[in-house]
């Protein structure tokens, strides 16, 4: 009887064909990561709020990881000074993302 680890012998088996995106949101700058979790993350920088600069640092990375226009991309980002508007933005970009909700603790002394 064969073990699955040989069944699978030669075979790709990571999850390919998607796009991963991260921010990190900044006052006056955004700084992303974006990857196909194969090959290193490409960072850049784009001015807070610009939609267009990140839809191009999108399709960059699509092209250097070789990915077609119908790739899903998955973002995620840590609400704060933009809120939602981002999330909102993204959805509308057929972007599925992850917006985690700061959270603030005051601690009392």
């Amino acid at each position: 009887m064969d073990t699955p680890d040989t069944a699978l012998r030669g075979q790709n088996t990571t999850a390919g064909g998607r796009l991963y995106m991260a921010f990190e949101l900044g006052e006056k700058n955004w700084k992303l990561s974006l990857g196909d979790g194969q090959r290193a993350p490409s960072r850049c920088t784009v001015a807070t709020g610009d939609t267009t600069a990140v839809l191009t640092a999108i399709a960059n990375v699509r092209a250097r990881c070789h990915l077609g226009a119908d790739a899903p991309v998955y973002s995620c980002y840590e609400t704060g000074r933009d809120g939602f508007w981002l999330h909102r933005w993204l959805t509308e970009q057929g972007i599925v993302n992850l917006a985690r909700r700061l959270l603030v603790l005051k601690i009392l002394c």
